[in-house]
């Protein structure tokens, strides 16, 4: 897929089309507040929280639809999560236009859904993962395609000077955004875009779109999944889960850094702990030891490496008596341990030193979720993040820790949705307003 950056004419510079699969939402009755493909049916809060006076009512079905109508917001429908390395945004596309409103469709808000729809990426960093698309949701009573698109933070001022040049501010006077950005970024939106900025809880918006995503998608690709058999290489394969009664669980972020919840029900969780050692440590080092620059080199760098270069394994330490110690022999016992060696510093690779890096970032990772798992009481642990994008290296090895060092008692989950969860929950909360 090409990758190009924002225009600020808002030009096109790659079209290429992207096969789509089709997914169907799942059956509203596993999601209390979402009732989905159902037009006229009330809409409540996805959280279980009391129904938004804004999007719900208690009348006849036809007057419902018309109080709806006119108490949701007016397109376009984003909600952005805005991190500290990329910018996650999604975008509701309505299908269900009808030739009445195709005419008094303003021209802007026409030019800004073909400019996202019609294209895969835009300018040299923006993308729209089409893989991810979600096709024939019912949200606030419309039915519509939604797209999940992101860009790294440093192109957010292209970005503002897209929504300036297609006139967003006359159509959305605020926006829902969440993320550390959304702080950090409050004024350049203001004054770049003339827009407002509705900030939002970071976990709450997190938590909410996990829930939300995984109650709306019933066929194609299962949107969690595990490896079964980690812990052997030959028969490691990726199968499907079913997030249903998934409380208690433990949600681990891995953006630039990590946050670690304990979620104990939809509106009953808490932050446990963290760490600053993350994604971002993983590509700024990656950056300082090999050259690359962007995150998919550095994965693909990894990818070709060999760790064992660059750590000092038990093994290394032990020679054959370790397993009286009950370590294996294979558990890095100090990461970067050989560069302490001129003549194996001289001996590694960038491809090596890639991977070690990514070894230890993860491994950390792992052992920190390890042990809030056990002070927490809880056995089944989901991976999310942006981290995790193409990583499948990172996933089979958090499988093979949860599953090794907890002797089969903890079991990693993944999202195929990654790090747009908090995108997804600033929308939600557009639609229907805590």
């Amino acid at each position: 897929m090409a990758q190009n950056g924002y225009q600020h004419d808002g030009t096109i510079e790659d079209n290429n089309e992207v096969e789509t699969p089709t997914k169907q939402p799942r059956s509203s009755n596993e999601m209390p507040g979402y009732h989905l493909n159902e037009p006229n049916s009330e809409v409540a809060e996805a959280d279980g929280r009391a129904a938004s006076d804004r999007c719900t009512s208690h009348s006849t079905p036809r007057h419902r639809h018309d109080s709806v109508k006119k108490t949701r917001p007016p397109f376009p429908w984003f909600g952005m999560d805005i991190g500290g390395t990329l910018v996650k945004l999604v975008y509701f596309e309505p299908r269900d236009i009808t030739a009445e409103e195709e005419q008094e469709e303003v021209e802007n808000l026409k030019s800004i859904r073909r400019y996202l729809t019609s294209n895969v990426a835009y300018g040299k960093t923006g993308i729209r993962d089409v893989h991810l698309e979600l096709k024939e949701l019912t949200l606030c009573g419309r039915t519509g395609n939604l797209h999940f698109i992101r860009f790294p933070t440093h192109d957010l001022p292209a970005f503002l000077q897209m929504g300036r040049n297609k006139h967003f501010s006359s159509l959305h006077t605020t926006l829902c955004a969440t993320g550390g950005g959304a702080y950090k970024f409050e004024s350049d939106f203001r004054t770049m875009a003339d827009l407002q900025l509705h900030k939002l809880d970071e976990l709450d918006c997190l938590i909410r779109g996990v829930l939300y995503i995984d109650s709306v998608v019933s066929s194609g690709p299962s949107e969690c999944y595990y490896f079964e058999n980690p812990t052997d290489p030959d028969r490691c394969v990726q199968r499907p889960y079913t997030l249903e009664n998934p409380y208690p669980l433990l949600l681990v972020n891995i953006g630039s850094g990590v946050s670690i919840m304990a979620v104990y029900s939809e509106n009953n969780y808490k932050r446990v702990t963290g760490t600053s050692l993350g994604g971002g440590t993983f590509l700024g080092l990656c950056c300082l030891l090999t050259g690359c620059s962007t995150f998919e080199d550095a994965i693909e760098m990894a990818s070709k490496g060999e760790s064992t270069r660059v750590d000092k394994l038990v093994r290394d330490i032990y020679g054959g008596d370790y397993e009286r110690f009950g370590l294996p022999g294979w558990a890095v016992a100090s990461s970067f341990g050989n560069m302490i060696s001129k003549e194996k510093r001289e001996s590694v690779s960038k491809e090596d030193l890639a991977r070690a890096t990514l070894v230890t970032i993860t491994n950390n990772i792992g052992s920190i979720t390890r042990m809030c798992a056990l002070n927490e009481k809880i056995e089944r642990v989901v991976f999310v993040g942006n981290f995790l994008r193409v990583n499948t290296l990172s996933m089979k090895l958090l499988s093979y820790a949860m599953d090794y060092w907890s002797k089969g008692q903890l079991k990693a989950l993944f999202l195929r949705h990654e790090g747009y969860f908090g995108a997804v929950g600033a929308l939600l909360e557009l639609l229907h307003p805590s």
